[in-house]
């Protein structure tokens, strides 16, 4: 997000000042690496979540169209820089992966039939494909069939057009673009109190982490893109907006497999249905991954418990953000999600066999040999209080500004980095309001379909499609 962020700025205020303060040695090492995070490239293709099967039978689809429109934005704006040259061949940070739905039971296969009967018709969805014959999905996905119960119904979607995404290295890239334009990256440097001045400005202390020596600074704009560390720090902000707003970590883990021969026989992202009571960024899915031109296989998520904000946070860090304006919040929560409660108190105490069986529902003929576990990063979701000012569970995104304009930051988790390029221009769009009109024009020209909806024109979807995959070298 902050990468993100000051990327977009350097295109339209080249000259300002930008400044980057980094806790660890090297920056992306936390929820943007590459083997914290699932890596789909999110649009809504193949996470059932997204598209809910409401009371009355019929498919919920307006979630699923939005998140897939904003990762279209980030896709414009990738494009973008690629062709300007600020960034390197597009293979280091995106590659096409076909995204698959797969479920088993009749209730599910129903499912999915409707959900792919509710979106075939979409611009942006209209190349997926439905089946529920055996053969033809062992054509897509050979590791899902053998060893499976023929009497078993099976259904699964296609949409070749898919994505894999390093964000890690995106991220790295679009920060060596910034540091050539004369931006300054601080590494082991950490931010530890944010303080309004008189005349409006911020004045930043920080601490380096080798030595302890402290550092200070003055901005007139601040971005908290600190992943699960950015609810501290606007708490030290001390802005009301952050009142009430708490957060809940869950800690994560996959199976990751090398094995040539294994990696060779899957090419797709395969998402299942999540259990009951499991959180959104807990969906099962059997994953290619590609990081540094190498193949590899992810399954997983295997969520879990952590009182850290950070993989490498303090085990201090839930306790150290209570107040008395989010305790209420955070008890009614606690109380209101009992099967989440149960739902990681389950993964928690899951041993190694329970988790291959858990693979082998996708995978049937896995062998516990080739599989190896890894740590996912950690992911705080947003307490907050509702309209009727009772606290929610949001598994979503949720940006935090100050009034005027001059403090922001990014609370929440999924759908995230694939989400990073439309979530930064509204966030300019609110603090900078002043400079919305004189902006859009560079805005436009980095992002076409900025400012409506490209879904909303059919032929002007396929074109944008068409051209930001050249771009990206995924077609």
């Amino acid at each position: 997000m902050s990468a993100t962020l000051g990327a977009i700025i350097k295109q339209l205020e080249p000259s300002w000042t930008i400044q980057i303060f980094e806790t660890l040695s090297e920056p992306a090492r936390e929820s943007s690496n590459a083997w914290n995070n699932a890596g789909t490239g999110h649009s809504a293709l193949c996470e059932l979540n997204y598209t809910p099967q409401l009371e009355d039978g019929t498919i919920e689809t307006a979630k699923a169209i939005t998140i897939n429109e904003q990762f279209q934005v980030s896709r414009q704006f990738w494009s973008f820089l690629v062709s300007e040259g600020l960034l390197p061949d597009p293979s280091a940070f995106i590659n096409p992966v076909p995204h698959m739905s797969f479920v088993w039971g009749e209730d599910n296969v129903e499912y999915l039939r409707k959900r792919y009967e509710a979106l075939k018709g979409h611009p942006l969805f209209n190349t997926m494909e439905f089946s529920d014959d055996p053969r033809v999905i062992h054509e897509w996905a050979p590791l899902l069939m053998p060893g499976r119960a023929k009497s078993q119904p099976i259904a699964a979607t296609r949409v070749v057009q898919g994505t894999d995404v390093d964000f890690g290295a995106l991220t790295r890239y679009l920060l060596d673009y910034l540091v050539a334009g004369g931006a300054a990256i601080n590494t082991e440097e950490r931010v530890t109190s944010l303080k309004r001045t008189r005349e409006g400005l911020w004045k930043i202390r920080t601490r380096h982490e080798v030595g302890r020596a402290p550092e200070y600074y003055t901005a007139r704009f601040v971005f908290v893109g600190a992943g699960g560390h950015a609810l501290p720090l606007l708490q030290k902000s001390g802005i009301p907006e952050i009142k009430g707003f708490a957060g809940f970590p869950i800690s994560g883990q996959f199976l990751r497999t090398d094995n040539p021969d294994i990696v060779a026989r899957h090419d797709a992202k395969v998402y299942g249905k999540a259990a009951v009571g499991a959180p959104p960024m807990s969906v099962p899915h059997l994953d290619t991954r590609v990081v540094d031109g190498e193949k590899s296989l992810m399954f997983g998520p295997y969520a879990g418990f952590s009182p850290k904000f950070l993989k490498r946070g303090s085990w201090g860090d839930l306790f150290s953000t209570i107040r008395p304006h989010n305790l209420l919040p955070m008890i009614q929560v606690g109380l209101s999600n009992f099967d989440l409660v149960k739902y990681l108190v389950g993964e928690l105490l899951a041993g190694r066999n329970k988790r291959l069986a858990a693979l082998r529902e996708y995978y049937p003929d896995a062998d516990g040999d080739d599989w190896y576990l890894i740590t996912a990063g950690q992911r705080v979701q947003v307490i907050k209080k509702d309209a009727e000012g009772k606290g929610v569970l949001q598994f979503g995104t949720e940006v935090i500004a100050a009034q005027d304009g001059s403090i922001a930051g990014l609370l929440g988790a999924s759908p995230g980095a694939s989400t990073a390029v439309p979530i930064m221009l509204q966030l300019l769009e609110r603090c900078f309001p002043d400079r919305a009109d004189a902006w859009q024009p560079k805005i436009k020209a980095m992002v076409p379909s900025y400012g409506k909806r490209l879904s909303d024109n059919k032929a002007n979807t396929t074109r944008t499609l068409n051209r930001t995959a050249k771009a990206l070298q995924l077609a």
